[in-house]
């Protein structure tokens, strides 16, 4: 069960529970789901209860018990825990839970590619990294609709809302509002880039770059640009460049490499992909189920640095299970290996996906 399907679920124990006469409330449109934090149990985490609970007059424990039944009863899940105020903290079952999220991202893939997404993203392209663009009167738009046919991730938390970005000319700034664009199209929601006047404030206002990023390539420069909090002065240095682990940028990159490379010697070895449980994959898993819950965040803070800091624990995680997905001297391909197959292609599309909104290439060879 992926955080779209689960989301689904509360929904409907909030409708059951309203048909029963279980609950006098609205349904509301949408339920968040997030994974636990820290302290929290089980997979995922909703507040359903806590946000119910005024409008039907109850308290919070007294909603999550209601609705602890009818999602727990649900298929693909193991457990439900009440804990604090009422947080409803979900278990499922890995062994299901592990092959719908590898399915939903690979069946989505095909969305994440870079013409696919920016293509129905009206008036986004890829951004100039060599100085403020030419835009100095008008503004520069980008709206999506987030549907069960969009890709992985997106999510609409902000459907229909116009997010005006007044910004200086600095170059940093360009960078981190064409980002923004794409990021807030994942959520539904719609950026107006302005140029401000003088006198006018400013709503996005990151740290100046202390020199010209452009010699880096447009890469590098982006990430230079980017990966920093909008509060911390970006590093501009060929360390950006470097093709070693020190390099966050290169183990993003090497890890959607390594995903294809595993993709093309599966192939050599006559198997593909199959998802299925995969055990030994626990914090890769749980860094791609928290993907939507990263872009979400990203676009709510104006934040393209949770974007790219996810991608670096992705990466990590892919990085040390890779070696685990071909099979060993004489040993034949199994549904374990077409499992470990599969978990790594996801990792890799999510990886694409996540560096194409960045605006940064995703080689297939490093």
């Amino acid at each position: 069960m992926t955080p779209v399907e689960l989301s689904r679920t509360v929904l409907h124990a909030v409708r059951r529970a309203v048909d029963g006469g279980e609950l006098s409330v609205p349904v509301p449109a949408r339920a968040v789901v997030t994974p636990p934090g820290p302290g929290g149990r089980g997979d995922y985490a909703t507040n359903i209860a806590l946000q119910l609970a005024r409008p039907a007059g109850r308290p919070p424990l007294d909603v999550a018990e209601i609705l602890r039944p009818h999602i727990r009863d649900t298929a693909g899940v193991a457990d439900v825990e009440i804990t604090g105020p009422g947080f409803l903290n979900i278990h499922l079952e890995q062994a299901t839970a592990t092959a719908a999220l590898v399915r939903e991202i690979l069946d989505r893939r095909e969305l994440l590619d870079e013409r696919g997404f920016l293509d129905r993203c009206d008036g986004s392209h890829p951004p100039n990294t060599n100085g403020p663009s030419n835009n100095s009167g008008g503004t520069r738009t980008s709206h999506a609709s987030p549907t069960d046919t969009t890709p992985y991730g997106h999510t609409p938390t902000l459907p229909g809302q116009v997010i005006p970005l007044r910004i200086p000319y600095d170059i940093r700034a360009e960078v981190v509002a064409d980002t923004l664009v794409r990021i807030i199209a994942t959520q539904g929601g719609r950026v107006e880039v302005h140029h401000a006047r003088p006198g006018e404030p400013f709503d996005l206002r990151p740290v100046p770059a202390p020199e010209d990023p452009a010699p880096l390539g447009p890469d590098a420069a982006r990430w230079a640009l980017l990966h920093p909090a909008a509060h911390d002065r970006p590093r501009i240095t060929a360390d950006h460049l470097l093709q070693r682990e020190s390099n966050p940028l290169f183990r993003v990159r090497y890890a959607h490499a390594r995903a294809r490379a595993v993709t093309r010697n599966a192939a050599r070895l006559g198997f593909e992909a199959a998802p299925g449980d995969v055990p030994d994959a626990a914090a890769l898993v749980r860094a791609l189920a928290e993907y939507p819950n990263a872009l979400t965040q990203a676009a709510a803070h104006r934040a393209p640095d949770r974007l790219a800091r996810h991608l670096v624990t992705v990466a990590d995680a892919l990085l040390a299970f890779q070696h685990t997905v071909l099979p060993l001297g004489d040993e034949k391909p199994s549904a374990a290996h077409r499992a470990r197959l599969a978990l790594a292609e996801a990792a890799g599309t999510v990886l694409a996906g996540g560096l194409s909104l960045l605006g940064i290439s995703a080689p297939d060879y490093l």
